[in-house]
């Protein structure tokens, strides 16, 4: 994978892993309720499960890409059309709103398999990256090579992001709740903008 295709990739994963999700807001929410340390148990399963359809996602796009030449061209101009339609849904979304609760901690294990749960139970999510992961891959390269560093570079940056969510959730949700909206804005023009440019940058 050529240095500039990697960075790109870090600025854009970076960028969505700040938009709202259920593992953001899942980490938000045990950051604020059982702190930093125990939610680490949750970002963990969170991570893993990403890996995961990561790996179900590539490997599946791979065994197209050997089928035919094209099916990687196409599936960069259908994952940019998806992303501007994920983008579009992020930029109508209401602001997150999260209730002052009191919860029963339940241990590492439950908050590790809440993390996973949340990350593989969405099917929404294995579209996502059979729409994103394209645009940075090349039949070229060898498919393990890719797997390794795009799901590496995403794991490391999701786990940093909900990690820094996680220490922050007290100050993060007055915030969120008075400017979620324009928060949600913000990262639906991120998708938009990525699903318009990033099939022709290839």
């Amino acid at each position: 994978m050529a240095l500039e295709t990697w960075l790109l990739y870090l600025v854009a994963v970076t960028g969505l892993a700040f938009a709202p999700g259920p593992n953001g807001l899942l980490a938000l929410s045990h950051g604020a309720l059982y702190g930093r340390k125990k939610t680490l148990s949750t970002i963990l399963g969170g991570v893993t499960g990403f890996v995961g359809v990561i790996a179900i996602s590539m490997f599946g796009i791979g065994s197209l890409m050997m089928a035919s030449a094209n099916v990687l061209s196409l599936l960069k101009w259908l994952g940019g059309a998806y992303l501007i339609y994920l983008g579009i849904q992020l930029w109508r979304s209401p602001a997150i709103c999260l209730e002052q609760t009191s919860a029963i901690d339940l241990g590492h294990t439950a908050r590790f398999r809440q993390g996973l749960l949340a990350a593989i139970a969405n099917p929404k999510v294995i579209l996502f990256f059979g729409a994103f992961l394209p645009q940075f891959m090349t039949p070229e390269s060898s498919l393990l090579t890719q797997f390794l560093i795009l799901a590496a570079t995403f794991a490391v940056v999701e786990f940093s992001v909900e990690f820094f969510v996680a220490c922050i959730a007290h100050q993060l949700r007055p915030w969120l709740q008075k400017s979620g909206q324009r928060f949600n804005r913000s990262c639906g023009t991120v998708f938009a903008l990525l699903g318009a440019s990033l099939p022709l940058s290839q």
